[in-house]
């Protein structure tokens, strides 16, 4: 497997591999805090877990004007400064979060915040279709992925010592290490935007009416549909697991810790391993196979009481990630047009925001009103739904292949 993928990407540029080992080590840095922020959040302003969570709501938000506006920014202007002012945004927003002690403080820095992230998530899903055929695609975001995950894997069990001590620590260090990546972009990272991309001239409004082709766009809308009901699940269970695990279990930051690392791991090791594996099987069937994970995991934290179960449940949806994520990635960057891509991308990458925004807020008024338990059933029907949308995209994909024939 090595040695293939050492000649697979013998030519691939250098960039390629400074955007490899800058999200690795910036991502250390806000794994520290990110898995964990819904318990500093929660016991600084011990509020209800739906008030709590509306704060990620905020932050989705934001990040979904950010995301719409992104698009056209990074198709006309380009990929690099839109990603090194998105790092430095967010890392920013870490340093203010440290000071942050009334719900005011925690939403006016987590909007902000959310402003700052997709312009760094589209400039690089773009940048790296720019630079890499399509045929290779799947394995260079599998690669990607595979980087973001050393870092997972190193950043909540480092958190987890760090953060029982001091939070504010750790955010410094989250902090320091996007802004670092963004400085070697800047200095270091040259543009990717194909030429002749950016000589559209109609404003931003123009520019915006770009996204109509992607909306009629049936089996990338489907794609985008299926994906957002995925992340439902996926974001409800990273959002509120580490609170349900220390209220109603007792287990602390540092054991939790584990199963980030464990999801990452798992990314690390079999990430591009699994890819490979499925590269003979059509796309929409594997992404589909790979739903169907995200329905046992949440069921699987309903019926436990111990961290064996709370930890059988992360491998369980961590599998499902590790077949449906690279191939969505690259699906997605391959129904874009050359002239739309960052659009497109951006509707992509919307699915987590919206997701984000919606999940985690009903989960906590589910645990309110209901019990600590009916959250993860309710994630459980809402991946059995996203399975059902993937199982709807095979049908859109299949009309427009006979429609091309």
């Amino acid at each position: 497997m090595l040695t293939r993928l050492r000649s697979d990407f013998a030519d691939t540029p250098r960039q390629f591999w400074l955007m490899f080992f800058g999200m690795m080590f910036s991502t250390i840095g806000t794994t520290m805090i990110w898995p964990f922020l819904m318990i500093y959040a929660s016991e600084t302003l011990s509020l209800p877990l739906a008030t709590v969570a509306s704060l990620m709501t905020i932050n989705a938000g934001t990040g979904m004007v950010s995301a719409i506006l992104a698009g056209p920014v990074i198709d006309r202007v380009g990929r690099k400064w839109a990603m090194v002012v998105g790092l430095f945004g967010a890392g920013m927003g870490y340093f203010l979060l440290s000071r942050a002690n009334t719900y005011a403080a925690f939403a006016l820095i987590l909007g902000s915040s959310g402003m700052f992230g997709p312009l760094y998530n589209v400039g690089t899903d773009a940048m790296l279709a720019d630079m890499i055929p399509m045929e290779k695609r799947a394995d260079a975001y599998a690669l990607l992925r595979m980087a973001h995950n050393v870092g997972v894997a190193a950043g909540p069990a480092l958190g987890g010592f760090v953060l029982a001590r001091s939070y504010r620590f750790g955010m410094y260090g989250a902090g320091a290490g996007l802004i670092a990546y963004g400085l070697a972009l800047l200095f270091f990272a040259r543009e990717t935007l194909p030429e002749g991309v950016a000589t559209e001239k109609s404003n931003l409004l123009g520019q915006l009416r770009g996204y109509w082709t992607a909306l009629q766009d049936r089996p990338f809308m489907g794609l985008v549909g299926a994906f957002t009901l995925l992340h439902m699940t996926a974001s409800m269970i990273w959002v509120l697991f580490s609170v349900y695990l220390k209220t109603q279990y007792g287990i602390s930051e540092q054991v939790y810790g584990w199963l980030p690392t464990t999801n990452a791991l798992m990314v690390v090791f079999f990430q591009v391993l699994v890819t490979r594996m499925m590269k003979k099987y059509p796309d929409v069937q594997v992404m589909t196979w790979g739903t169907v994970f995200y329905v046992f995991a949440p069921l699987t934290i309903v019926l436990s009481n111990r961290f064996l179960g709370f930890w059988l449940a992360m491998v369980i949806m961590t599998v499902g990630e590790l077949v449906v994520v690279p191939r969505s990635s690259a699906y997605a960057a391959n129904l874009a047009p050359v002239d739309k891509r960052g659009r497109y991308m951006s509707l992509y990458g919307l699915t987590w925001n919206v997701a984000a925004g919606i999940s985690p807020v009903l989960g906590g008024l589910v645990s309110d009103r209901i019990g600590p338990r009916a959250p993860w059933t309710f994630g459980a029907v809402i991946g059995l739904l996203a399975v059902l949308a993937f199982r709807r995209l095979k049908k859109y994909q299949v009309s427009k292949e006979a429609a091309i024939s």
